[in-house]
């Protein structure tokens, strides 16, 4: 039934605007994002549900829940595992030590502005654009702590890079993640938006390198060592995205089950941690022994970002019922047929930067219009990197205007979101120079 003039479809709507505006004042309101999305989640579908009920076709709803669930529980566990594995080597020091390592080798405020922007842009395709973010934020604090301009540029730079790196990766950004679970883009096909990712990056940041201080920061010093096992547990986190890759291109499996298999290689090793430990009392000896408390693998899921994976179960479900409705079925038609596939595209990019990238790309895929690769590749990069232009426009952006409160905020990113634009808009151009032969290859 197509309910988008009827009181249902309205007041779905209603709900759904209002929550989503709490979303975004989330800064303001310290009300978490999950909350009010998993709220208008249960809402729209009871009043979907009651007038289904009404028209005697009781269980259309049921089923349609059924498969918006199998899409957010296929999603859920690979992420659960990613973030376990991130929270673990966080645990092990892995972040700490390369944070120290740059920190103490005394390059000048220039140097690290780059050297935090490429770490930036290869660590995000492997460990995602936010924890890549958060880990950049954490070095730049530690050696600009004195140089508030220097934080300023230098987190924006991250941002940028972070998802521009996140754009050709399936495991840099929650959006790619989602168009290779559909099996709409192949993994070695997203590859191919590496130089466009490229192009999106450097522009701004060439741009923005004229305006970091050519000095040198001063240093306290601080060596900090990995703990025992930290080699290993980023080996078997590579381990484990080969498994998740095999699993889907070799044996058509869900990505998912190979995460989750290898989920079971953390916890086997943990396993061999926890027994090999040996009690060393005391902070004193922290850095001669290694390890204080015993790992844990249960630990380090239990601190998985829960907020997050909720808020992705409450997207996924709100924007399902609008679908369920026939709205998307109408944007669809508008923007695909009437405007074209490449300005729809673009525009999903610029969207982005407003409403974040995750319910605008789950839009798209419910919404799933006929495009060729290449199309389905340029959504994919505007989707990833159209975040970039507002500080507030991807979780990257929003995680360290927290971590460096009063140093980068809405209008120092804004300052830049020129060159950013230019960046974009020129990433779009050397995508279809550089992808044109997936122009009219079925998807």
């Amino acid at each position: 039934m197509d309910l988008t003039g009827h009181w249902v479809g309205i007041t779905a709507l209603l709900i759904f605007v209002l929550a989503y505006l709490l979303v975004v004042i989330e800064e303001f309101t310290h009300l978490r994002k999950s909350k009010p999305v998993i709220l208008a989640a249960g809402m729209i579908w009871a009043i979907i549900a009651y007038e289904y009920a009404t028209a005697s076709v009781p269980h259309a709803t049921e089923e349609a829940v059924r498969h918006f669930l199998t899409e957010f529980a296929e999603l859920f566990l690979f992420l659960l595992t990613a973030m376990t594995y991130v929270n673990a080597m966080s645990e092990r020091r892995v972040f700490a030590a390369l944070r120290s390592w740059l920190v103490n080798r005394q390059y000048s405020y220039r140097k690290l502005f780059w050297i935090t922007g490429i770490l930036a842009f290869f660590l995000s395709p492997v460990i995602d654009n936010l924890t890549t973010a958060l880990v950049m934020c954490a070095v730049l604090l530690a050696v600009g702590k004195d140089n508030t301009k220097f934080v300023s540029i230098g987190c924006v730079n991250i941002v940028v890079a972070a998802n521009a790196g996140g754009a050709f990766s399936p495991f840099g950004d929650i959006t790619t993640l989602m168009v290779w679970q559909r099996g709409v883009v192949d993994f070695q096909t997203f590859f191919a938006l590496f130089i466009p990712s490229v192009v999106n990056y450097l522009v701004p940041a060439a741009v923005m390198s004229l305006a970091v201080p050519n000095l040198t920061p001063g240093t306290d010093g601080e060596i900090v060592t990995m703990k025992r096992g930290a080699r290993i547990m980023m080996f078997l986190f590579g381990c484990t995205i080969a498994t998740a890759v095999s699993f889907h291109n070799f044996l058509h499996l869900p990505p998912f089950l190979g995460m989750m298999t290898g989920l079971g290689y953390l916890q086997i090793f943990g396993y061999y941690l926890r027994r090999t430990h040996v009690d060393v009392p005391g902070d004193e000896n922290r850095h001669r022994a290694g390890e204080v408390t015993a790992f844990d693998s249960f630990r380090e899921i239990a601190r998985a970002e829960w907020d997050t994976l909720l808020f992705f179960f409450g997207v996924i479900m709100c924007v399902g019922g609008l679908g369920f409705i026939g709205y998307l079925e109408h944007l669809s038609l508008f923007a695909y047929s009437e405007l074209g596939p490449t300005v729809a595209n673009v525009l999903v990019g610029i969207a982005s930067a407003v409403v974040d990238n995750i319910p605008v790309m789950v839009a798209v895929l419910q919404m799933f219009p006929e495009m060729d690769l290449a199309q389905w590749l340029l959504v994919t990069l505007t989707a990833g990197v159209g975040g970039s232009l507002l500080s507030i426009g991807s979780a990257a952006g929003v995680a360290l205007m927290g971590q460096a409160r009063g140093q980068y905020t809405f209008f120092s990113h804004l300052k830049w979101t020129p060159a950013i634009a230019a960046g974009f808009a020129l990433s779009v151009w050397v995508h279809f120079l550089v992808n044109g032969h997936y122009v009219g290859v079925a998807v």
